[in-house]
């Protein structure tokens, strides 16, 4: 990080205060409770929680208007305002967490190819687009291109940007470093931008051997960078307020697992998860032999795991039963929720992802959103559920739609509890 300026220090500073205010409310460990309860599939009420979030649109009264001038402390500042104005307008069962986490100065080589693609956009200020992959992997030769990730961790530079935020405000949070403890597993996510989606999963059925020596190669890529993370000591607990796979907080007391060492944590102590979302029209039998036999690999490495994105999973409840350790099951808009409730019972957290599409209509409808809602509550009633709102791209500039579903839900969730 740069040298920081007074000014910047002091609008730091001003923003931190506030924050660990609302840290220290009795409200903070009551939700945290209720996540751990939730997580540990005992019933209650739903909870809700809401993130991927169209910043560009939701600024109101400069709330999110960052004033410091160098750009990395602005980038800091622009965090803890989108913080501060998700506890004002969206709360929900929000937390925030105790502690001011610094990342790592960890260096990773990737996978040694990335995607070649040509973009649309419908607003120039999303992050949002339409992509069209290039193919890059179309024979057996093309798979050389999949490399082994090289982690390496630069320790100085860590110590220093830790030293640097206690400086800053160690006195009103706990600063500590963080290594690996999100990582997001969708080997098919990775393969589809290489491969292109149509070529893809036309050689499901036409070249299966092709798809399953791509498959053994990137995911035995990804377990080599596991085993360095671990090796280098460079995995750090997920279990408390961290978003888990697709879902919600990771707030439990049955990790980390038997055997612990605070000085070096294992996979075993950490929420894992996995996705396939391309597969979402790919019959229960090829999810199994294209995805989920190789996923299984990396999911049981951890301790507990959340299974599912976007790809309706309904029909595929048989086959994640194979899932070691399996807690938290996603349910998009895209599932027979009555249908995936019967089969889930209290097994799994029903991760109930409501259709962010409402909250994109020309004319924001409030009771629509409602009656949405509460249809899909009673759909999965008798199961342990969380209500977890992503993937909105747009509140057509309109973020008051969003504060208002946030109290909406919260609502509703306390009826069906």
């Amino acid at each position: 990080m740069h040298p920081i300026t007074n000014h910047d220090r002091d609008v730091l500073r001003r923003l931190t205060a506030r924050v660990a205010e609302i840290i220290a409310l009795p409200c903070q460990r009551e939700t945290a409770a209720a996540w751990t309860r939730l997580n540990r599939r005992q019933p209650g009420r739903p909870l809700v929680w809401i993130n991927e979030l169209p910043w560009h649109e939701m600024n109101v009264n400069d709330e999110l208007t960052p004033v410091c001038r160098d750009p990395e402390w602005r980038a800091v500042e622009s965090a803890m305002r989108r913080t501060l104005y998700e506890w004002e307008h969206l709360r929900a069962d929000m937390v925030i967490g105790q502690e001011f986490l610094v990342p790592m100065a960890i260096h990773d080589t990737g996978f040694g190819i990335g995607e070649v693609t040509r973009t649309e956009a419908t607003d120039a200020a999303s992050d949002v687009v339409s992509r069209e992959f290039t193919p890059q992997i179309q024979n057996e030769g093309d798979l050389e291109k999949i490399k082994t990730p090289v982690v390496t961790h630069d320790a100085a530079a860590t110590a220093a940007r830790v030293q640097q935020f206690r400086d800053l405000f160690g006195d009103l949070l706990e600063v500590r470093p963080y290594g690996v403890g999100f990582s997001w597993f969708a080997p098919w996510d990775e393969l589809i931008r290489w491969w292109g989606v149509q070529e893809a999963m036309m050689d499901l059925v036409l070249r299966p051997e092709l798809v399953h020596a791509a498959m053994d190669r990137l995911v035995t890529a990804y377990l080599a960078r596991l085993d360095q993370w671990e090796k280098l000591n460079l995995l750090s607990l997920n279990n408390g307020n961290f978003r888990i796979g697709s879902g919600g907080l990771g707030y439990t007391d049955e990790l980390p697992a038997p055997g612990f060492d605070p000085a070096r944590v294992r996979p075993l102590d950490q929420w894992g998860n996995a996705t396939a979302q391309i597969f979402s029209e790919v019959s229960p039998d090829m999810h199994e032999e294209f995805a989920l036999r190789y996923e299984r690999r990396w999911l049981q490495r951890f301790g507990q795991t959340y299974y599912g994105c976007c790809e309706p999973l309904w029909l595929k409840l048989d086959i994640l039963k194979s899932v070691p350790n399996l807690r938290k099951v996603s349910m998009s808009p895209w599932n027979k929720l009555d249908r995936a409730a019967e089969r889930i019972g209290r097994d799994y957290v029903f991760s109930l992802k409501p259709n962010p599409a409402v909250l994109a209509t020309d004319t924001w409808n409030l009771a629509q959103a409602r009656r949405e809602l509460e249809a899909a509550l009673a759909a999965s009633r008798g199961c342990v559920v969380e209500i977890i709102l992503k993937d909105v791209s747009t509140v057509r500039y309109e973020p008051q739609r969003v504060w208002e579903w946030a109290a909406m839900a919260k609502e509703v969730a306390a009826a069906y509890g």
